[in-house]
């Protein structure tokens, strides 16, 4: 039960055998270690990945950086997420959830720290930022997928609504030609269905 710590050998995730889910939890503040009001979890879809949730609501979830830095195990008996052990005495990592709600990678090099990884990192983190049909580019705008238009009645200055991007021609069912996107977060796949081995 890592509270809001993870340390080499821990894991986070799902044990399936004894249906149990293993999470961060934050501290309430800087000096109160009682149980705060953000949860970092591992959900159970395929290709998983970690949310950030506060009060039950996700505000974030995590991407290619983060899948590059733990060992992720998905089998019948768990889904799980973890650091490695080093032999290196001198050095150790720790993945821990701070009371105002970031997710850090910390590694200690003979007593100094360094921050190797914090999440989230730009408002693209932030869970469904950009709304239907569109996507955060790298100059962390939302910008329209090929083949869509900005349209609809919104105001982005004006209210919380978000833009809406609509399809510039009616769908086809003849067109057999995807558009390839790189360097994209995958959509939530709990509803969808995922080939993993498309290049």
């Amino acid at each position: 039960y890592p509270t809001d710590t993870l340390l080499p050998g821990m894991k986070l995730g799902w044990d399936r055998t004894k249906n149990l889910n293993k999470t961060l939890t934050s501290w309430a503040s800087f000096t109160d270690p009682s149980s705060g009001r953000y949860v970092f979890a591992i959900e159970r879809w395929k290709v998983s990945h970690g949310i950030l949730s506060t009060k039950g609501k996700p505000e974030c979830r995590t991407g290619v950086r983060y899948s590059n830095l733990v060992n992720i195990t998905e089998t019948e008996e768990e889904i799980s997420h973890s650091l490695n052990i080093t032999p290196n005495v001198s050095s150790i990592s720790l993945l821990q959830l701070t009371y105002v709600g970031i997710l850090e990678l910390l590694e200690f090099i003979g007593g100094e720290r360094h921050s190797l990884f914090y999440f989230p990192n730009d408002i693209c983190d932030f869970y469904n930022t950009c709304g239907d049909n569109t996507y955060c580019n790298t100059s962390i705008n939302c910008v329209c997928i090929a083949g869509f238009q900005p349209g609809g009645q919104y105001a982005w200055e004006l209210t919380k609504s978000k833009p809406r991007c609509l399809r510039k021609s009616q769908l086809s069912c003849r067109e057999k030609e995807f558009k390839k996107m790189r360097n994209m977060k995958l959509p939530d796949t709990q509803y969808k269905i995922l080939e993993t081995k498309v290049g």
